[in-house]
């Protein structure tokens, strides 16, 4: 397996070749549907994206917590925490990439 990353920039060069929008305009188009997804989360809204999967916030209440090191016990407060679903299909296709 590679480590290489996906970026921003390789999203609005995709953009730019697939659909022919300038380079400004692709990267503009990218971070325009990035900034409508990160409010809708940040408003408790799933997003959704067909083929792909499900964003959705999940809210974490307290607990109290051990740090494995010293065995203390420390209070972990309640928090919001991103969580991704995958689609089946995405699923199929990551899993057929095994082999």
């Amino acid at each position: 397996m590679t480590s290489k990353t996906l970026t921003r920039m390789d999203l609005s060069e995709a953009v730019f070749r697939e659909v022919g929008l300038s380079r400004n305009e692709s990267a503009d188009l990218v971070e325009s549907v990035l900034t409508h997804m990160s409010d809708a989360l940040v408003r408790g809204e799933q997003v959704k994206i067909s083929s792909f999967g499900t964003f959705s916030v999940r809210e974490k209440s307290a607990r109290v917590g051990r740090n494995p090191k010293t065995g203390e016990e420390v209070p972990i407060h309640p928090r919001r925490v991103l969580t991704f679903r995958p689609s089946h299909l995405m699923k199929d296709r990551v899993a057929s990439g095994n082999k």
